[in-house]
């Protein structure tokens, strides 16, 4: 899953937001749940309070007013960590009586630290003796004439403390295992949820390399739409590519006529020097036609979407046909292609762009042209890292063996209608077309030098 895609942005956020929930929901649970336990703790004190309340208040005839015992073993262990303690205030020294189990300290006191209730009791904690820390009740009580008593009870808090222990680490287990579910849950929603939109990128990609013509299938009411507008976009395209093609078609009839005429008339009178001048400047109006018709007619052809030619046959039977052309030279022309490579274009610029390089090559070889082939995914001009590096791209490279060219004359024959050598056929225009048509499809033509000892020309165009 690549960082920068949808799904795991979508995923990481999720997971984020999971986490976040769960976290609080248990810092939540946990608060209330030690409430609760500390609210059934301080009943358990109060009930013990209540009965020592009760057996100071109102000693039973004969026993003295501060029991021993009250129900509970606990308090006779010594420093068991459950202790009462009764102090007497209205007395110059206050008199303590306590359980058995304090042995010989004392409980401290709450009167200004503690919560006070509705009832008149405080609670709260404290450290007890051997420095345990108490869960600690107490409630002052006026007898008039018999005493006013401070009444404590407190018990050992580890109890509540154990008791959160375990319910936190039992929560937690159920919340880590809720939170793998979640995500699990998550991970299968996004992917699912996001497989719509998956394959109508490997739909595009399909129509934009040849594949097909239009997004296919049912797809979910949420992006329906979508698949319907991007198939009315292409239509559209289709249709504007082919009224350019009508334009440029009708264009080119209608100015070929009057050219013809004018060309025409003038030469119908022979040497005068306003009809030569005339068919100069017919010639050059009718190059400029032409070329720039041509131009319009690539641009056209090269916005058309799904647009795929195979490369190996046309390579193929090039070279057959230059073989022929050039057989009086008995020029041996070897090709190396895949099974597989694809040029994104019209076959026939492809024919033309490829049978001026052989033909070229051919002209100038002594004994050897070699044509080769080759289908990667590295950009023109060598652009690495970029996202037009990622782009499929499909290279021609022709070899001969004949005398090769300078950098300089490299940069001059690849001008329109420049040529070094005036004894060779032709009019100087290949290599220029062939620069002018990769152009229009992103390509470009690379002259250097051959490992056989000539030129060699590469071509890089857009593949699929």
């Amino acid at each position: 899953m690549r960082a920068n895609s949808l799904a795991f942005r979508l995923f990481l956020w999720a997971t984020g937001l999971t986490v976040v929930i769960l976290i609080v929901t248990g810092v939540a649970l946990s608060s209330i749940y030690r409430q609760a336990v500390e609210r059934a703790f301080d009943r358990r004190l109060d009930v013990y309070l209540r009965t020592l309340v009760a057996d100071v208040a109102s000693p039973e005839e004969g026993n003295d007013k501060f029991p021993q015992s009250i129900g509970e073993a606990l308090f006779e262990l010594p420093l068991s960590g459950w202790y009462w303690q009764v102090t007497r205030l209205d007395t110059p020294k206050p008199e303590v009586h306590s359980s058995r189990s304090l042995w010989d300290s004392n409980l401290p006191r709450l009167t200004d630290a503690g919560d006070t209730t509705a009832g008149g009791y405080r609670k709260g904690y404290a450290q007890g003796p051997e420095e345990v820390w108490l869960r600690l009740v107490e409630r002052t009580i006026d007898l008039g004439d018999d005493g006013r008593y401070l009444i404590e009870v407190a018990g050992d808090a580890s109890e509540i403390d154990e008791e959160m222990l375990s319910f936190d680490r039992t929560i937690g287990a159920i919340f880590a295992a809720l939170a793998v579910a979640l995500l699990l849950t998550t991970a299968l929603q996004v992917r699912f949820g996001l497989s719509p939109l998956k394959r109508i990128s490997a739909s595009l990609a399909a129509i934009r390399s040849g594949r097909a013509e239009r997004l296919e299938g049912e797809f979910p009411v949420e992006i329906a739409s979508l698949a319907r507008e991007t198939n009315a976009l292409i239509e559209a395209n289709r249709e504007i590519v082919e009224r350019a093609r009508t334009h440029v078609g009708n264009l080119a009839h209608a100015l070929k006529t009057p050219l013809s005429v004018i060309v025409n008339e003038a030469a119908a009178r022979g040497g005068d020097p306003l009809a030569q001048k005339v068919l100069e400047q017919a010639d050059i109006m009718r190059d400029q036609v032409a070329r720039q018709l041509e131009r319009a007619r690539l641009a056209a052809r090269s916005g058309v979407i799904g647009t795929l030619v195979e490369v190996p046959p046309v390579v193929t039977a090039l070279a057959r046909t230059m073989e022929k052309l050039h057989r009086e030279r008995d020029i041996a022309i070897a090709v190396d292609v895949p099974e597989h490579a694809n040029f994104r274009g019209e076959q026939h610029d492809l024919e033309e762009m490829i049978g001026n390089l052989v033909d070229n090559a051919c002209k100038w070889a002594q004994a050897r042209v070699a044509i080769e082939v080759v289908a990667d995914r590295r950009a023109a001009g060598g652009g690495a890292g970029g996202e037009e590096g990622d782009k499929p791209r499909v290279r021609v490279i022709v070899d001969d063996d004949g005398p090769g060219l300078s950098p300089a004359e490299r940069e001059q024959v690849a001008l329109r209608g420049q040529r070094l050598d005036e004894s060779k056929p032709g009019s100087g225009l290949g290599l220029s077309i062939v620069v002018e048509l990769a152009g229009l499809y992103g390509g470009v033509l690379t002259l250097g030098t051959a490992p056989i000892g000539g030129l060699r020309a590469e071509l890089a165009l857009p593949g699929g």
